[in-house]
């Protein structure tokens, strides 16, 4: 009877990776992730820890070389967190984020390391070529080059250079899950060589070792194309679901001013019925400070446009309960081509931003408002500005972060402006300077 467990030895074997190679691989792999990820940290740091990872990781490389077989998995982890200290450190992330990006860059090493000593002893083998010659280190610059260059164009859409990778910690767990049975599958030949997925031929071997590494780097990559997916259909929905509420909005105002304006008609004439019957000096006084009051509620804005009309007295209205001086200077003609929704969210988002940070203001002096929607050259303008007394914090792209607690049903206004905006080709942009806060979106002309 033939023992199909027994042990059986490694035929044609291939010799080792250099460790070297695997340093300067596992060092190109953290700088692709360097490069597009959003990074917090100055150019000055990220350069200098750059600099110094090199050899830190070449160090560590040869260190496990020279501890005994049992030490591999130790001096596995000893590499895997001498990239984790790189990526935090020169990108500035957070603990989560940098060990979620850290793995990703851990299974593109092994990858490009794996692909390319299988290449190098393919071509070595047959041609007789030292692996220490010239053009043995230049198929390796090639190799390294041409693979780290499309891992770079690949991630480079997968991530966001305006604001940071947050991966949910189920994500998270997931992805290191992922990479710790990518290596133990990529790896197992080189342990046994009597199991189910191992090889016993050198060549085979590494082949198996590409082909893993390869599955798991496009698990990985198609993982973090979902969440942007994920990430990026959740606030479009948000976005859209504001949209719908300022268009409502707008629906209920523009209902509510027709019914002011009509009630305000018929007051007028039954003030001047009273006037008739009754003289008193007393009395015209007292119909005279209704009249005005009357007045006051019958005004409305005359832009141009029935949809900006409406917005602009009703977030008048809204500033004169907070004793909030409002000017408004509008063309409501130049936006013929919006759609009546758009003009709805954008001025109320603007709007609405506006009167809640300047109500917060103590002192009712300081309560000011200017709205400007005016034509320059092929651009509609459109200017709102504020006063405003509190730190904004902004990210990469310009956008606030909201100074709500609940991020997350809140923060979506400059985002629902941008949006609209973008749909129209136009861009917005955000100053802030003594204590003037100014929105500008610039909108091309359309004939």
């Amino acid at each position: 009877m033939i023992d199909i467990f027994a042990w059986q030895p490694i035929t044609n074997a291939l010799p080792d990776i250099p460790r070297l190679y695997t340093a300067i691989c596992e060092w190109c792999a953290c700088l692709v992730y360097v490069a597009v990820l959003y990074r917090r940290a100055s150019t000055r740091r990220t350069i200098t820890v750059c600099a110094v990872s090199l050899p830190t990781l070449i160090a560590i490389q040869y260190f496990d070389g020279l501890m005994p077989l049992w030490f591999w998995i130790i001096g596995m982890l000893l590499a895997v967190a001498g990239m984790y200290v790189m990526i935090l450190l020169a990108v500035g992330t957070g603990k989560r984020e940098g060990l979620y990006i850290t793995v990703r860059a851990f299974v593109l090493a092994e990858l490009v390391a794996s692909l390319h000593w299988q290449v190098a002893t393919f071509v070595g083998l047959s041609a007789h070529i030292p692996a220490s010659s010239s053009l043995s280190i230049i198929g390796l610059v090639v190799i390294y080059a041409a693979c780290f260059a499309l891992a770079y164009l690949a991630e480079s859409d997968n991530f966001s250079r305006t604001a940071p990778t947050l991966p949910p910690t189920a994500t998270a767990i997931a992805a290191v899950a992922i990479t710790v049975v990518t290596f133990a599958m990529s790896n197992l030949s080189f342990i046994s060589a009597n199991t189910p997925f191992s090889g016993s031929v050198g060549k085979e071997i590494f082949y198996i070792r590409t082909l893993v590494d390869f599955c798991g780097f496009a698990i990985l990559y198609a993982q973090q194309e979902q969440t942007q997916r994920l990430e990026a259909s959740t606030e479009l929905a948000s976005i859209n679901a504001q949209l719908t509420s300022q268009h409502q909005e707008y629906l209920q105002s523009k209902e509510n001013l027709e019914s002011l304006g009509r009630l305000a008609h018929d007051l007028k004439h039954q003030i001047a019925a009273l006037r008739a019957e009754v003289d008193p000096e007393h009395a015209a006084q007292g119909f005279e400070q209704l009249e005005r009051s009357v007045q006051e509620y019958s005004a409305q804005r005359h832009t141009g446009h029935p949809v900006l009309d409406v917005v602009l007295t009703t977030k008048e209205r809204t500033c004169a309960d907070h004793d909030i001086t409002f000017t408004a200077v509008a063309d409501g003609s130049l936006l013929k081509h919006m759609s009546s929704m758009d003009i709805a969210s954008l001025f109320g988002n603007a709007l609405d931003n506006a009167i809640e940070a300047t109500s917060k203001l103590s002192d009712p002096q300081q309560r000011l408002i200017k709205l400007a929607l005016y034509a320059q050259n092929q651009f509609i303008v459109l200017r709102v500005e504020n006063y405003f007394d509190a730190s904004l914090k902004h990210n990469a792209d310009g956008s606030l972060r909201t100074t709500k607690r609940d991020s997350l049903q809140h923060g979506f206004g400059v985002k629902s402006i941008r949006h609209i905006v973008h749909n129209y080709g136009g861009e917005v942009t955000i100053e802030t300077d003594q204590h003037w806060f100014t929105l500008t979106c610039l909108i091309p002309k359309q004939e």
